[in-house]
């Protein structure tokens, strides 16, 4: 258990000891079963950011203010639970940046952060159209990491930790304004008794994975065991339920993200069943020197592989967060995204496909940020000239918006396939797929309506395949054929290249066959 989770824990029953809650109350105002609650004070399961947002509404306590961010609330069950020990003394004020353990270099420059990360709720030296927040998943995850009571505690802290009766007087451990001192309570060693835990990532919410298995036992209790009734059953729902994961992982965000502010007619259907101007750049190439081969009597031998949770992988994706406005530089901003109008560079690789996809007509078009970054990374490597921007319509962005959705899917996907539990991996696959589906303009979801993010999580998982394409080419393998989000077909020895098995790094053989022969 780390120590952020058992300051937590402690917390918890603090309060809950003080105000005389029965656990079973306690479940009911956290919207949590009773057997939920059990596993979590018994170190079984997480307590999460986000239940302490929740406990802190629950409690009456005060309006969490979603604008500092989820460990806000934290700061408010110290300060509720001191409220409940009137004869307890305040906690030292905290400063409000980080304090460095000593004096900088006089050659050093120090940047002090702007706030807390928007996403994760750690500081942050960035600040995009006002908000501040890390520019990758891997910095909120570093900086998650950084602030964790058992990263920073010295040894001589952790040498006991205080009754639970103290922690409602204490201060907690706040990892996000000063380290650790020898008065906060230590995390508590792991126990022999205590039960196996899964391998839940640090950035990936144990509450949003509960979410998720929880959802699929009670429908296959409801439906008595019967698996296949169950499947559609969940599939059927998919859409309200990823809805509400979600939002469950958007706890604590400030800005809002659920209506996509107008932009002419760019993203705008033409028509009920017509389409808007974004180019996706969806592939569909065959390799003509290959083919030609075959026909004259080559024997070439072909390996189709299958891209694993393509739309999954994809979730994680520059995305914009601000309402989207012009920019006619030219230049392309990498702390922003959106949709470009680009004239893109000729192609002269006959043995690699267009990254651009099979679109044949010259001239402009508009395409969207993952499309616009991967043209750009190829102007980088030599492999074509950069595209020309004309214009632009951006906003300050984030690679992490939907990251702990995507962690908590992936996590749960990734520990149904251990355990063989094929009726959840349908389920995460159906909430995935028709969540990227359905984000647009579609009359599935109402809940949300965002084009651009729609078209940017598409092409970046066309980006994706391309990507895999260039590699297996750069390792020499010949690259037979791709097409949609996850078909590649090569040629030679595939397993030098790529891992093989069902994970999202990972890929799996889905057919072998003789080029020109009978497929």
């Amino acid at each position: 258990m780390s120590g952020t989770e058992e300051i937590l824990r402690l917390t918890v029953a603090a309060l809950m000891s003080r105000s005389g809650e029965r656990q079973g109350n306690l479940a009911a105002g956290l919207g949590l079963s009773q057997a939920q609650v059990s596993r979590k004070q018994s170190g079984g399961a997480h307590w999460s950011l986000e239940d302490v947002d929740l406990l802190a509404a629950h409690y009456g306590l005060a309006v969490l203010d979603l604008l500092a961010g989820p460990t806000h609330a934290v700061d408010v069950l110290r300060g509720a639970a001191r409220s409940l020990r009137p004869d307890a003394p305040a906690p030292a004020p905290v400063p409000a940046h980080p304090v460095p353990a000593s004096p900088a270099p006089a050659e050093t420059v120090v940047q002090e952060p702007t706030g807390p990360c928007v996403l994760c709720g750690q500081p942050a030296l960035d600040e995009l159209d006002g908000f501040p927040q890390h520019l990758s998943a891997e910095e909120c995850a570093e900086a998650v990491a950084a602030a964790s009571p058992a990263a920073e505690a010295p040894a001589a802290a952790q040498a006991e930790s205080p009754p639970i009766a103290e922690i409602s007087a204490a201060p907690v451990a706040d990892t996000e304004t000063a380290p650790a001192s020898p008065a906060s309570p230590a995390p508590a060693a792991p126990s022999s008794a205590d039960p196996p835990r899964r391998g839940t990532p640090a950035y990936a919410s144990g509450t949003l994975i509960e979410q998720i298995t929880d959802r699929v036992h009670d429908v296959l209790a409801e439906h008595e065991g019967e698996a296949d009734a169950a499947r559609a059953a969940l599939i059927k729902t998919a859409i309200p339920d990823v809805m509400a994961l979600l939002k469950a992982s958007r706890v604590g965000g400030r800005y809002e993200h659920s209506e996509f502010p107008p932009t002419q007619d760019i993203l705008r259907k033409k028509s009920q069943k017509g389409a808007d101007e974004i180019w996706e750049g969806r592939p569909k190439w065959r390799n003509a020197a290959l083919f030609s081969a075959a026909k004259k009597g080559e024997r070439i031998e072909v390996t189709a592989l299958d891209m694993n949770a393509a739309y999954l992988s994809a979730l994680k994706a520059w995305l914009p967060i601000g309402q989207l406005r012009e920019d006619t530089s030219g230049v392309h901003d990498p702390k922003k995204a959106g949709v470009h109008l680009i004239t893109p560079a000729e192609w002269h690789h006959p043995d690699l496909p267009n990254p651009l996809g099979n679109r044949m007509e010259p001239g402009e078009l508009w395409v969207t940020e993952s499309t616009l970054r991967l043209l750009v990374d190829c102007a980088r490597q030599g492999l074509a000239d950069p595209p020309t921007i004309h214009r632009s319509l951006v906003s300050g962005a984030t690679e992490g918006l939907l990251e702990k959705l995507r962690r908590a899917l992936a996590e749960t996907r990734r520990t149904a396939l251990a355990e063989g539990d094929e009726l959840t991996v349908a389920y995460v696959k159906a909430m995935y797929s028709k969540f990227v589906s359905t984000i647009g303009e579609s009359s599935a979801n109402r809940e949300i309506r965002r084009p651009d993010w729609m078209h940017i999580i598409r092409s970046k998982a066309f980006a994706n395949l391309w990507m895999k394409a260039h590699k297996a080419h750069r390792a020499g393998l010949g690259v037979v054929e791709i097409s949609g989000t996850d078909e590649l077909h090569v040629t030679g020895d595939w397993r030098a290249v790529f891992q093989e098995g069902r994970d999202l790094n990972e890929v799996k053989e889905k057919d072998t066959y003789i080029l020109g022969g009978k497929r």
